[in-house]
């Protein structure tokens, strides 16, 4: 983003081989270890409309989610698949997050708008602080690298953004996110802040927002939230 108001044209790929102080979603912390992917793309995002912009982030998640496979060597297709996305912009590994996504924006002098997609995933290691709750490819048994990783996330971006077209195209996206979503049809928790959604994960609608059949039949959309799925979807 520094590059950005400074005048830099994107898009644009910059890669960390050593990542310090990487940020999550809402404040929270990325840990990183050696070998590991860490890396943000400088994307235009001048004379797109607001709600179409947020919709990158699903275009960021089917790239990434196309790129391990491409670089493990698996088959993406059928209720199999080992990559699931995660709602709103996780990757799973088995029920384990393998990667995340954090996506940013911001208006510039002259009228512009950049948008900083960043890339985080545990390719070599997982760090101590999340081992529990996290993998990484190497400890699945994949033998990809982060450059491979990284090579493969251009060209599958690439394609995707293409096919996205700045968000006339959101619908085959959200088709694509929606064949690997991670607990669709299954009962789902979400922390709102103040309060907790608990349902059916239905879908996502045409904004991106997660759709949510509660117990009473009514729908409710979130538009941000922590996601659970399993027994702490279900809790009392």
């Amino acid at each position: 983003m520094a590059l950005a108001r400074a005048g830099e044209a994107s898009p644009l790929w910059i890669a960390a081989r050593r990542q310090e102080a990487g940020r999550g979603r809402r404040g929270n912390v990325w840990e990183s270890v050696p070998g590991n992917l860490a890396a943000s793309l400088l994307w235009p995002g001048t004379g797109i409309e607001p709600e179409r912009l947020a919709t990158l982030g699903f275009v960021a998640g089917v790239a990434l989610a196309e790129a391990l496979e491409a670089a493990c060597g698996v088959s993406g297709s059928g209720g199999s698949a080992p990559f699931r996305l995660k709602w709103p912009n996780d990757v799973l590994l088995g029920s384990a997050k393998l990667a995340g996504i954090l996506l940013e924006t911001e208006a510039l002098p002259g009228g512009r708008r950049a948008v900083v997609i960043g890339f985080g995933v545990n390719v070599a290691g997982v760090p101590d602080s999340v081992a529990g709750a996290a993998v990484a490819l190497a400890g699945a048994g994949f033998s990809a690298d982060a450059p491979l990783v990284l090579e493969q996330l251009g060209e599958r971006f690439c394609a995707a953004a293409r096919a996205w077209d700045r968000g006339r195209g959101f619908a085959g996206i959200r088709e694509r996110w929606l064949a690997r979503a991670a607990g669709l049809g299954l009962p789902i928790a979400v922390g709102t802040g103040s309060a907790t959604l608990r349902g059916r994960f239905e879908e996502i609608d045409e904004g991106g927002r997660l759709v949510i059949l509660a117990p009473d039949g009514t729908r409710h959309t979130v538009t941000a939230g922590e996601v659970h799925f399993g027994t702490a979807a279900t809790a009392a």
